[in-house]
């Protein structure tokens, strides 16, 4: 997420910018600098590159503290407006080919030392120890192996006129042909299709209380594992809200021919006080599929956020809650990120089969 003053200092950046792009177009200038140099200052100016790159390294650096030490993660208070100001992202090249979203050509998937991990904990990360100490989840061939739930269960995204949805609250609505439980059919299917068995659980958990969300989706996911024990990998599907009350800013992949949102891994460890002891677990877990899914989409992912609080992530050790998209972005752009998601991390999770 991202606050007022995140934004305020997104435009300071973009500012500071193009003022050093002046100032380098005058001392060019004044020292005689070749032509060469002069005209590829201008074309990074005229372009806009400068201004994009910037744009994006203040939407990195300048993402909000989150998810409240207590039983749910607050999303409501940035959620509260109606009224969204977008900021300018890179257009598209609409005749660049298409993406390519096969298979993965080279498995079996390894935890690359260089994933991105915005790490809010006090554990101290080492990831390379962690990738060799390797994965200890299997998933059984002919039992059901993954759960698919929605602890906010009516996050929706920005209104699309061409297929408009009725709110229940800003940014949210029971019809679940417009809410992230559509994400979920979308990765339930998807998935599907490499030979692993999906649960997906469709209930709503956060209305008419958003209070106590958490507590009801634990209670599901509990029973769930009790009456399937084969079930390895728990994925809670989530819409990330980023802005304040009169800004909202949505995620984007830069894949040619793409419209597609982003897509972010969260995981926990409970140093807050609460009882997470094999949170380690998932977060390898985490890293084999950031692992998978950088290597073939290497702008899909935002980096794995390790928070320290636990949002019932202590009830497997395959555990985790993705991020799909933001308030800014449409439905559209999050079916696209999901099934790119599921084409990368698919194959890799096949491999866990036994």
């Amino acid at each position: 997420m991202y606050t007022e003053k995140g934004g305020i200092r997104g435009l300071k950046k973009v500012l500071l910018g193009l003022l050093v792009v002046v100032l380098v177009l005058r001392l060019a200038t004044y020292a005689g600098a070749t032509e060469a140099m002069s005209n590829w200052v201008r074309e990074i100016a005229e372009d806009g590159s400068l201004v994009s790159a910037t744009l994006r390294l203040d939407k990195d650096s300048a993402r909000q503290e989150e998810y409240e030490s207590n039983a749910d993660h607050d999303e409501e208070a940035y959620s509260g407006s109606s009224s969204y100001q977008m900021l300018p992202v890179t257009p598209f090249i609409e005749d660049e080919p298409e993406a390519d979203i096969t298979l993965i050509d080279a498995l079996p998937v390894t935890i690359t030392s260089d994933v991105s991990v915005k790490n809010d904990t006090s554990y101290d990360l080492d990831i390379a120890a962690l990738a060799a100490e390797g994965l200890s989840l299997t998933l059984n061939a002919d039992e059901p192996q993954i759960l698919i739930i929605h602890t906010h269960s009516s996050e929706a995204y920005a209104q699309d006129p061409d297929d408009p949805y009725e709110e229940s609250d800003p940014s949210r609505t029971e019809d679940k042909n417009h809410n992230i439980i559509r994400v979920g059919d979308e990765l339930e299917q998807a998935l599907s299709e490499y030979g692993l068995n999906v649960i997906h659980d469709r209930n709503v958990y956060d209305y008419p209380s958003y209070t106590g969300s958490y507590k009801a989706s634990g209670e599901a996911v509990s029973s769930y594992l009790a009456e399937y024990p084969s079930i390895a990998i728990v994925f809670d599907i989530h819409r990330d809200a980023i802005g304040s009350d009169d800004t909202v800013y949505k995620t984007q992949a830069e894949i040619p021919g793409v419209n597609s949102a982003q897509v972010m891994i969260l995981v926990t460890n409970g140093e807050l006080g609460l009882d997470h002891p094999n949170w380690k677990e998932n977060l390898k877990l985490a890293l084999y599929m950031q692992s998978a899914a950088e290597s073939k989409y290497s702008t899909l992912m935002r980096p794995i956020s390790l928070k320290p609080e636990r949002y019932n992530l202590h009830l497997s050790t395959g555990s985790m809650i993705i991020e799909v998209g933001s308030t800014g972005n449409t439905l559209d752009e999050a079916l696209v990120a999901i099934n790119l998601f599921a084409k990368a991390v698919g194959p890799a999770l096949a491999e866990l089969i036994v």
